[in-house]
């Protein structure tokens, strides 16, 4: 499968939600939002993503599936795809990175990383 860095931009926001979980629950909920841009001149379909989410102790949680919140976009050249997701974690900081596999109009599979990405609540360390 072909590693494809230079054919889609992928940029993530994340967001702390404090409020979706009690506090008694001592869980710590996050919202992060994908902006996928397709900077190749054909268009693309998003077919499976993948994640792996580490908390704060170092645990470990591997997410896998067909395409993202129920949806396998295609995307056409030059343009972008949006969504917002979300992660619970045990501690008030982690990370997440991955990569989604995606199908080109001529049938080619191809894989495009997602960097390393921080969530965290904000003002923990003063």
């Amino acid at each position: 499968m072909k590693l494809a860095t230079n054919l889609i931009d992928i940029k993530v926001q994340t967001q702390y939600l404090p409020d979706r979980i009690p506090e008694s629950e001592d869980k710590y909920a996050f919202a992060y939002q994908v902006s996928i841009e397709n900077k190749g001149t054909n268009s693309v379909t998003l077919l499976n993503r993948y994640w792996l989410v580490t908390d704060g102790n170092g645990k470990k949680t591997e997410v896998a599936g067909e395409g993202v919140v129920g949806e396998q976009p295609t995307i056409a050249a030059g343009k972008s795809y949006q969504y917002t997701s979300g992660a619970v974690l045990d501690t008030p900081v982690g990370s997440m990175k991955g990569h989604y596999e995606f199908k080109s109009v001529f049938g080619d599979v191809f894989t495009a990383p997602i960097e390393v990405f921080s969530l965290a609540v904000p003002n923990l360390v003063n």
